[in-house]
């Protein structure tokens, strides 16, 4: 069982909670980062296949956004621009497909060749080597007397300031706080969707961009299904060739089988569709450390960014800093390190006091 003091824990090695750590670390404060899954990234997660990664998470980044471009270009990460030319092809029922002109869903994003999980990647090589515990879920997270204790599955740290990186509903379903969060407070938090929360995501990866060859981008939109929204997913030069698709479900829906998958990618471009190499389908309704059960149920994405999310709570020792707390980029890569860059300066404030309080060690 771990048992350890620190300046700072943080909840949750997804890009916030990693960008936070890193911080922090810079900072020189002692840092921990509890995870209760096996692997970093939280909802950045990117499969190895036989010429690159897949994105089965986040996918895009856009050239307006400071603090992920300074981190890719800190690390020396490969990147390339979002494939879109070509024609785009359109299901408006289940027994027509039609071929549109120009692609209207193409979006000038950029990609990372080496797969979005390579950031919080490189973000968990930067920290010490005991800052990050995996397969430990937190369960307690308790304040008195100025500090915070965090119970979990693995034992209990002691910290100055907890730092929940985790989406708040989610927080609010594992966790207990103790004292109880205020009413209006926990009331926001359980009411906040979960960014690609309710989502299933299919990538169907080929031995070549076939599409390309026939004029295509690889893009689709379909009231159809199970795919809603397609787009090319290949790597750069077009290796690893991948399409991938957002699945529109009803609620309650069952997860959509392979064979589903690779019967609409037929339908939308033909034979060669009908035998990749490889098929993923990601329902992150079904991750225990992404979603909360009722997480199809959660909709009003209009408390994202909600001023009680800027504040700390628990006496000020407890610091919001998902993606959905974030006043800037909400639900993005961007929003989760804008979120993380908020809490640590309000951290920052409160250990700096901590050791100005006369008699503080």
């Amino acid at each position: 069982m771990n048992s350890r003091d620190v300046d700072v824990l943080i909840i949750g090695a997804g890009a916030s909670g990693l960008y936070a750590a890193a911080l922090l670390q810079d900072s020189g404060y002692d840092v921990v980062v509890i995870e209760a899954r096996h692997r970093v990234g939280g909802r950045l997660l990117s499969p190895t296949v036989d010429t690159g990664r897949v994105d089965l998470g986040a996918t895009w980044y856009w050239a307006n956004e400071p603090r992920i471009g300074s981190l890719i270009t800190s690390a020396g990460l490969p990147t390339f621009p979002q494939h879109t030319v070509g024609d785009m092809m359109f299901q408006p029922d289940s027994a027509n497909t039609q071929r549109l002109d120009g692609n209207q869903l193409g979006t000038p994003a950029g990609r990372l060749a080496s797969g979005m999980q390579s950031l919080p990647e490189v973000l968990n090589a930067q920290l010490a080597s005991d800052s990050v515990v995996l397969d430990t879920e937190v369960t307690s997270v308790r304040v008195a007397n100025n500090l915070v204790t965090v119970g979990s599955t693995a034992g209990t740290w002691t910290a100055q300031n907890v730092v929940v990186a985790t989406p708040p509903s989610l927080a609010m379903s594992r966790i207990t706080f103790e004292p109880a969060i205020d009413d209006l407070v926990a009331g926001l938090a359980r009411a906040t969707p979960v960014w690609m929360g309710s989502t299933v995501k299919a990538v169907a990866v080929f031995d070549h961009a076939f599409w390309r060859e026939d004029g295509l981008a690889g893009s689709a939109y379909s009231y159809s299904g199970p795919m809603r929204e397609i787009h090319d997913m290949s790597g750069p030069d077009g290796s690893p060739a991948a399409i991938f698709g957002f699945c529109g479900l009803p609620v309650g829906a069952d997860t959509p089988t392979e064979d589903e998958i690779v019967a609409q990618l037929v339908a939308l471009f033909g034979e060669r569709a009908a035998t990749p190499i490889e098929v993923f389908v990601m329902d992150w309704r079904r991750e225990a450390f992404t979603s909360p059960p009722n997480v199809e149920q959660l909709t009003n994405y209009q408390t994202y960014g909600h001023p009680d999310f800027q504040k700390p709570f628990l006496g000020g020792r407890v610091h919001w800093a998902s993606t959905e707390t974030s006043t800037i980029a909400p639900g993005h890569i961007e929003g989760a390190f804008a979120a993380a860059e908020r809490a640590v300066n309000a951290i920052l404030a409160n250990l700096h006091a901590d050791n100005s309080t006369p008699g503080a060690p």
